[in-house]
């Protein structure tokens, strides 16, 4: 039986919800913090191997939340994906 659209929001919520790891921005802002440096080239061999690691679980995190919200989104506007045009007063 299909899920009605109010019930995969719900699904969707209760999954983020129950999610512990840090909000999309806490995540962005420590990757951020992590590619400042190891630019910077000063980490020890060990530590940028560390960092790196750390680096690709939160840019995966942030792609994982990134594409949940393009799906709740998609709910929301009826399973279609639209452009938004802020000249037209979308919302």
């Amino acid at each position: 039986m299909a899920q009605s659209a109010r019930e995969t929001v719900a699904a969707a919520s209760s999954a983020t919800a129950a999610d512990t790891g840090p909000s999309f921005e806490t995540a962005l802002a420590e990757l951020e913090t992590i590619v400042a440096r190891m630019e910077d080239g000063q980490l020890p061999l060990e530590e940028s191997l560390t960092a790196y690691r750390r680096g690709a679980e939160l840019l995966q995190r942030c792609q994982r939340q990134l594409a949940d919200a393009e799906r709740r989104i998609q709910i929301l506007d009826n399973g279609t994906l639209r452009e938004f045009d802020a000249a037209a007063g979308d919302s």
